[in-house]
């Protein structure tokens, strides 16, 4: 047999790179060159600007006026800061975790005198606040770090473990049954596919019960899926009609483990098992620029699509995948869902490695 240790959840091969996982927290801590950041920490400024100004001025046409002198200033020192925290990640992360809190509150209080500094040649301001203005850099340079912080630790293994659970929960005990039903019955007839069929049920368990990492490959992840398939083709025979359109340029995109097989199986749950002539399956991968799209395209029975709703369960799976993309690649990933003319569509678009 190809692998002989049947459910078995150690990997084949040991995995070195655990052991890099404070790394990639250390790292994750100054980690503003993703434009969710960038864009989260200008609007926090702006709202705190707003707010603050108003304590000044309460008329509006004066609040504008006020606000807007502020953002001269205080816009021009959030992207000095967002820049200098980008372009130094590399060097801050070896530092330990105290050390990177300080420097990037340096770095707020040096932008903060830059963003005075301008107001203060332009006109604006008669006397500079110096002061006052590089501890304001300071205290908005630790919050954004604070934000950084938290959102990095929902990236370590122990959170992805905690949100894969309910995906790996969704190789259903019944599709366990009936894939070893259905190895019972080939067993004397056809006993190499019965060999071949319980050979991709054990890495396919393998795969679901061994340990998370944070992200794997889309080749992982479409060879995952194919073993999925065999079984499932197997059981329903001409009823899956399964088409793979891979593009090999994307297959290094990373995306969360265990991703794309619920996506998959939920193609054949509602579009092969409610419907006698079964149902077309079309997995598709593309490589767009920068981006790897990746679609699960099922056809719906005539019924299902004409008259009937989509069940509800679809709809709690695809907000966990939809979830974790957005763990992982922030308001980089791109996802939607839904009905397109007789099937049902999921598209995603994640960032694709260089």
């Amino acid at each position: 047999m190809r692998n002989p240790t049947i459910l078995s959840a150690t990997p084949s091969t040991p995995a070195p790179a655990r052991a890099r996982g404070p790394a990639r927290v250390r790292v994750a801590l100054f980690d503003a060159c993703q434009i969710g950041v960038v864009l989260r920490t200008v609007m926090f400024v702006e709202a705190v600007v707003a707010v603050a100004t108003l304590f000044v001025s309460p008329a509006p046409a004066e609040w504008l006026v006020l606000m807007a002198t502020v953002t001269g200033g205080a816009l021009p020192a959030t992207l000095l800061w967002l820049l200098a925290a980008c372009w130094l990640k590399s060097l801050l992360g070896r530092l330990p975790r105290a050390a990177q809190y300080a420097a990037g509150a340096s770095l707020g209080a040096i932008s903060a005198l830059y963003g005075c500094g301008l107001l203060r040649l332009t006109g604006v301001l008669g006397s500079a606040p110096w002061l006052a203005s590089a501890l304001a850099g300071a205290m908005f340079a630790a919050l954004v770090m604070a934000a950084l912080v938290l959102r990095a630790r929902g990236q370590t293994p122990a959170a992805m473990t905690a949100r894969l659970e309910e995906l790996q929960s969704r190789i259903r005990p019944h599709f366990l049954f009936n894939t070893l039903n259905s190895a019972i019955a080939l067993v004397r007839e056809e006993p190499a596919k019965a060999e071949a069929m319980l050979e991709d049920l054990s890495e396919l368990f393998r795969q679901a019960l061994a340990d998370p990492g944070e992200s794997v490959t889309l080749a992982d992840e479409i060879a995952l899926a194919e073993r999925y398939l065999a079984i499932e083709q197997v059981r329903f025979g001409e009823r899956l009609r399964i088409r793979w359109d891979i593009d090999p340029a994307a297959n290094t995109a990373r995306l969360p483990p265990l991703l794309l097989q619920p996506l998959v199986e939920n193609a054949v749950k509602h579009g092969v098992e409610p419907s006698p002539a079964g149902a077309k399956i079309r997995i598709r991968t593309e490589r767009r620029g920068g981006m790897a799209v990746i679609e699960v395209v099922n056809s719906l029975p005539p019924l299902r699509w004409a008259d009937e709703p989509l069940p509800r369960g679809h709809g709690i799976a695809l907000a966990n995948v939809r979830d974790r993309l957005r763990l992982l690649h922030d308001m980089q990933a791109q996802f939607s869902a839904g009905m397109d003319q007789k099937s049902y569509r999921v598209r995603i678009a994640i960032p694709a490695e260089a």
